[in-house]
């Protein structure tokens, strides 16, 4: 590697929104702070969570659920 031409590498903590931190390096000084990990993201938990905006669930339902009834019953 060439001299003066590469920026400082400093070891950082990780904090993330669920709690969870971790040390990794970086040429950040200062902590890094996410909104989402690997130990909250829902591809890796298997846990999905569904926030309900002004009802989209309900209507979805409403709208697309008769017609599956429909299909399965014919």
């Amino acid at each position: 590697m060439k001299k003066g031409i590469h920026p400082p590498y400093h070891v950082v903590t990780v904090r993330c929104a669920c709690g969870s931190e971790w040390e990794t390096r970086s040429t950040q000084s200062e902590e890094i702070r996410l909104d989402i990990c690997s130990q909250c993201h829902p591809f890796f938990t298997g846990k999905q969570k569904l926030i309900d905006t002004a009802g989209r669930i309900e209507r979805f339902q409403k709208k697309y659920g008769q017609g599956q009834k429909k299909a399965g019953s014919a």
